[in-house]
């Protein structure tokens, strides 16, 4: 998902309970436009950004792409490792964490650079220099690469068996797992989903040969619910997390580096990672 995603190769485990960690930052509230922003980082200075609403950080994600971000059968909230990292991330910033209902995935970007809605769009997004053009990018907080999976007893599970007429590989629409196979699979049929998690179940099913998403959460996914399928392949193709933010908010940009700079000082951004990912990345 992610127009490109990450992650070297490691073993996902079953998430742990949660423990939030973070500190506040100090807010003061100024007037730009409809909504004024507060809290710098912790610094105590005025900022110069516009939020949403006062006091509050809102987020928007697709919330499907376990262990990432989702939400479990039978609950409210989501849960996973960014949303831990926002909540660590706006209280840097002195803020409360909110979340808009579950967005497609690549509708994200769009909501963000039309404003209004959503203050930051978290979701597995890979820096791109395109998507730059756009909107603006955080600075990094976590590798990955893509995974290839198949169900578990496919024999087909080379680019060379699978870039034949006939196979399909699916994958999440926008992302850089949709780019992969367009470029190194061209004779197979692309086959383009709102979520990871159709693509997964397709594979399970037999309606597509493979799929491409995110290793972390294709490793995840089969060690936990589709352990009938397996990553077949570890594409390199070395993408880089970001938090996606208006380019008319370069502040809130500004001041989410510093936040992230903070949690990976402080060990949060590792404690995050063993959570979630079983190990450090």
């Amino acid at each position: 998902m992610k127009s490109i995603k990450k992650l070297g190769g490691f073993a996902c485990v079953a998430a742990l309970a949660l423990t939030l960690l973070g500190c506040g930052g100090t807010t003061s509230t100024t007037t730009s436009g409809s909504s004024a922003g507060s809290a710098a980082a912790g610094s105590g200075s005025e900022s110069a950004y516009t939020l949403v609403e006062d006091g509050k950080l809102i987020g928007v994600s697709d919330m499907a792409y376990p262990p990432l971000e989702s939400i479990p059968e039978g609950q409210s909230d989501p849960e996973g490792f960014e949303i831990d990292l926002m909540d660590a991330v706006a209280q840097k910033l002195g803020l409360q964490m909110e979340w808009l209902p579950a967005t497609k995935f690549d509708t994200i970007i769009p909501l963000i650079k039309q404003g209004g809605k959503a203050d930051v769009g978290v979701s597995a997004f890979t820096i791109t220099d395109e998507r730059k053009e756009e909107i603006d990018f955080s600075d990094s907080y976590l590798d990955s690469n893509q995974g290839l999976v198949t169900k578990a007893d496919a024999t087909d599970t080379t680019e060379e068996a699978l870039n034949v007429a006939g196979k399909k590989i699916a994958c999440q629409s926008g992302t850089t797992g949709e780019a992969w196979i367009q470029e190194n699979l061209p004779n197979a049929e692309v086959v383009p989903l709102d979520d990871a998690i159709q693509a997964m179940t397709g594979v399970q099913t037999g309606l597509y040969d493979a799929c491409v998403a995110d290793l972390p959460v294709v490793s995840y996914l089969c060690t936990q619910s589709y352990t009938d399928c397996k990553v077949a392949m570890e594409i390199p193709t070395g993408e880089q997390y970001g938090i996606v933010v208006s380019k008319d908010n370069a502040k809130l940009t500004e001041d989410i580096n510093k936040a992230l700079a903070e949690l990976q000082e402080d060990g949060t951004l590792a404690s995050l990672e063993e959570k979630w990912f079983g190990s450090e990345l």
